[in-house]
């Protein structure tokens, strides 16, 4: 394929200081990270000519970020004086239900979380003024939800794979791209050197970026006239750095859903698959469901690891069934675990979620082991383990 789109990591810094006028980054750690990435792309990704120039946006678009939250911060010292509280981190292997539990918890008044649009463009646009925070609709909000709208539209069948919402309560996985050290990369294109680079590295880089921004986060929520309380995040990504993130928030509790390998390895392979279409035209299944299982994987051995350092402490496990069937008893549990109450309003703002945001209000997402080749014998010998502590008991009614 012939590049019509840079790529190289020269004039992406640069076009980045053009487009916001700064200079300043700040920490330096991203920059193997950004290097590695671009290596991928260029030598692995098989990009259109659209999906190359949709990922020079996007690396720029970080990249301005970076440099517009550097001038906040140069301007507004107070806001790393922030102190952030995360009460609940919401994990789980990709299409384990992270997401609906995720919105249901989000109901709560009294907690704190990121919305789509906030996590997809955390500095705000030129020209935002505090002093008129309160009274403006944010810029940001419009450009987000066109962008939802667009990817929709390019590949209708993602509305099946994941309800795409702007104003919702979403993964702050996107704060880790940032760092150019997160896995979304990996599965809107077909990177793997780039994904197994990623996830040996070490976490307390990326950690303290992405504490970093939800400082800056709360702050304009502080501006907006919000109220501020303790955060419930989610990401399945952050089962890579359990260890890193329960350092930088250490009074979290992990919040785990469990569903078998052998529906959600195909369940990611497929959403890889619909996510990589938007900027290939050559996606392989089989590629798709090696990106699903490199990073169940690390994803699942990570967590377990963790788990067995803290002895099950600080850990609430969610079965994927019980929030589809009977998730308002999920979130009583959730909360008894944290010594935390439900009053009867908030569970009726539950409830009501539940009865209109529900998987049967999407259309259904159809998929099997066969189509991306993967073979159910060998899913059940590699995850035997994970499937006898957290599967098998719920299949035999344990």
């Amino acid at each position: 394929m012939t590049a019509t789109v840079r790529l190289d990591e020269a004039s992406l810094l640069a076009e980045a200081r053009q487009r916001t006028g700064l200079a300043d980054f700040g920490d330096g750690s991203f920059r193997e990270p950004l290097t590695k990435l671009v290596d991928a792309i260029e030598h692995e990704a098989r990009l259109t000519t659209a999906g190359r120039a949709g990922q020079r946006a996007r690396i720029i678009g970080l990249l301005a970020a970076r440099l517009q939250r550097q001038d906040w911060l140069a301007r507004h010292p107070e806001i790393e004086d922030e102190r952030v509280d995360v009460r609940l981190v919401v994990v789980g292997f990709p299409r384990t239900g992270t997401t609906l539990l995720h919105r249901i918890l989000a109901q709560d008044p009294r907690s704190s979380w990121l919305a789509w649009w906030e996590c997809r463009h955390p500095a705000p646009a030129p020209g935002w003024q505090v002093e008129e925070a309160r009274d403006r609709p944010d810029p940001r909000i419009a450009r987000a939800e066109a962008e939802a709208a667009a990817m929709i539209a390019a590949n209708p069948a993602l509305a099946a794979v994941h309800p795409f919402d702007a104003l919702a309560p979403d993964e702050d996985v996107m704060l880790l791209e940032h760092a150019f050290q997160s896995s979304p990369p990996a599965g809107l294109m077909n990177v793997p050197g780039y994904l197994r680079w990623h996830l040996a590295q070490d976490g307390r880089p990326t950690y303290a970026d992405h504490a970093r921004w939800l400082r800056f986060l709360q702050w304009q929520k502080r501006m907006r006239g919000e109220p501020v309380g303790a955060f419930v995040l989610k990401a399945p990504h952050h089962m890579v750095h359990l260890d890193e993130l329960l350092a930088r928030y250490p009074g979290a509790t992990i919040v785990q859903t469990h569903r078998d390998p052998l529906e959600t390895l195909p369940s990611l392979a497929s959403m890889a698959l619909e996510l990589r279409r938007l900027t290939s035209d050559s996606v392989h299944p089989s590629e798709c469901a090696e990106y699903a299982l490199t990073t169940a994987r690390c994803r699942l051995e990570r967590t377990e690891r963790v788990r067995q350092e803290m002895a099950g402490r600080r850990f609430v496990d969610v079965w994927f069934g019980d929030i589809v069937t009977g998730a308002l008893a999920v979130i009583e549990r959730i909360y008894a675990g944290i010594g935390l109450d439900l009053p009867e309003g908030v569970r009726d703002a539950m409830a009501r979620y539940v009865a209109e945001n529900g998987r049967d209000k999407r259309p259904a997402h159809g998929y099997t082991l066969a189509e991306f080749g993967l073979d159910e014998a060998a899913v059940r010998r590699e995850f035997a383990a994970y499937r006898e502590a957290y599967v098998l008991p719920h299949q035999r009614g344990d």
